[in-house]
């Protein structure tokens, strides 16, 4: 688990709550039933409009990769492809027919296998090119799915705002009913500023940040095979793959 996504979102929650504290409020003060239906379910409307179900799916999914990043090893990866092209230098291209399966990422194994298969390194390219966008797409599809959670909910708390003066001026005759409407008018736009900048744009953000080394190593996967391809030595194949890596990541990896 990613400690720190669970210190953060804890972090910037406890704050707040401290700062209504010692602006002499309470917890009770921002519980208010009517204005989470407004902002919360009215913004969760609008994102069930805006995007497919596939979609919708792949997003609650991602809520996983926040606390639980995928981990990605750059020097297992490079040491895997490295055993590939000496196999295939001592053996043959027709030798990682049988390796392919035992690979250990499903685009290595396709690269792989079109390659024991002869075929064009063009087309070998564009297929595992296809796949690399097709994930691609896939993620930043469900990172948009939260963005644009964090752009509408600011919006639906206006309205829960304005809804919630409405019934204010509708009651000036009995003062009752006032601190109710006030009430909502006001906690409805901290809910949708709240969804939006402490939860929502945060996932999204780090969805995208987590995923960077994922698609790096699939580009590495894609130039590791074609270069296996080529002929290249599996020494300058490995070195090749390594000018992927930044100096720390290399270190990090290394240590840990």
């Amino acid at each position: 688990m990613d400690i720190f996504a669970v210190i953060g979102l804890f972090f910037g929650i406890t704050m707040i709550l401290i700062g209504q504290a010692m602006e002499g409020g309470n917890l009770g003060q921002l519980l208010q039933i009517t204005a989470a239906f407004i902002v919360l379910g009215g913004t969760t409307g609008a994102i069930i409009l805006s995007f497919p179900p596939q979609v919708l799916l792949a997003a609650v999914k991602m809520v996983k990769v926040v606390f639980m990043p995928p981990k990605v090893d750059f020097n297992a990866l490079i040491t895997e492809i490295g055993g590939f092209a000496t196999k295939a230098r001592k053996e043959g291209i027709i030798s990682l027919e049988k390796e392919a399966n035992n690979a250990s990422d499903s685009l290595l194994t396709l690269g792989l296998g079109a390659v024991a298969d002869g075929t064009d390194p063009t087309l070998v390219r564009e297929m595992l090119e296809n796949q690399i966008e097709r994930f691609e797409s896939y993620v930043n599809n469900a990172a948009k799915v939260y963005e644009s959670f964090g752009g509408y909910s600011p919006t639906l708390g206006i309205i829960g705002a304005v809804m919630g003066l409405i019934q204010v001026m509708q009651n000036l005759s009995d003062p009752s009913k006032l601190g109710a409407g006030i009430a909502v008018a006001f906690v409805a736009t901290i809910y949708g500023l709240f969804a939006a900048n402490l939860v929502m744009i945060p996932i999204s953000t780090r969805i995208k940040l987590i995923y960077q080394d994922v698609f790096l190593y699939k580009n590495m996967i894609l130039e590791g095979v074609l270069a296996i391809q080529a002929g290249e030595s599996p020494v300058l194949i490995e070195r090749k793959l390594h000018s992927f890596i930044l100096e720390d990541n290399k270190e990090e990896q290394a240590n840990g």
